[in-house]
């Protein structure tokens, strides 16, 4: 009986595991058609094949104990060139990856917000030991939903971390992950590099 048990939640993992690969397969190709949708898209479709990233990693994909701020002040996160926007802290999150604690910072952006069809629009920006050697120096960013937080936790699947415009070309305004957002540790999933050398 134990090892039916056992044989079971292999099993169970295992379908879990090809469960995320699909639905993360699924993710990164409307990620690439959404570059050929907007207008103002650094690449166009001949880019897409130096789009690279790490194979798929269902233990990257993480509940996070989530605390949100009330009544957070209003600031101006930096951009790498440009004038920065102004957020919001939304929530703190608490977490383990691979074992180790992770607190991240969760944001709204303030003009954002005003718009109906992004008001529950929030935005996760963060540097990690991965940053400048396999992925983008500038950090990544993983995009959320209020209603991706449910009953004081939050699903943060690292697996859809994605580069700013920058990555790929000069002249956008992409925020600077706040100093809060440095990770000391390695995220190897989600997008890696861009493959193509890039113009600024």
């Amino acid at each position: 009986m134990r090892y039916l048990l056992i044989f079971f939640v292999l099993s169970s993992t295992a379908s879990l595991a090809q469960d995320h690969k699909i639905q993360i397969a699924a993710f990164r190709e409307k990620y690439k058609a959404d570059f050929l949708e907007d207008k103002n898209s650094p690449l166009k479709n001949e880019d897409l094949q130096y789009l690279r990233f790490y194979d798929a990693d269902s233990t990257y994909r993480v509940e996070a104990k989530a605390l949100v701020v009330a009544s957070a002040p209003t600031f101006v996160m930096p951009v790498f060139a440009g004038t920065g926007s102004e957020y919001v802290k939304y929530a703190t999150l608490s977490m383990q990856v691979n074992g180790k604690p992770v607190t991240l910072s969760v944001y709204r952006n303030t003009q954002l917000a005003k718009i109906p069809a992004y008001a529950d629009y929030l935005f996760l920006p963060f540097t990690d030991e991965t940053n400048g050697q396999e992925t983008y120096g500038g950090g990544r960013y993983i995009d959320l939903r209020e209603g991706d937080f449910k009953n004081g936790s939050v699903i943060i699947d690292f697996n859809k971390a994605y580069n700013p415009y920058c990555a790929f070309a000069g002249g956008y305004s992409c925020p600077k992950p706040p100093d809060e957002n440095q990770l000391k540790i390695a995220i190897a999933a989600g997008e890696k590099k861009f493959a193509k050398e890039v113009g600024h």
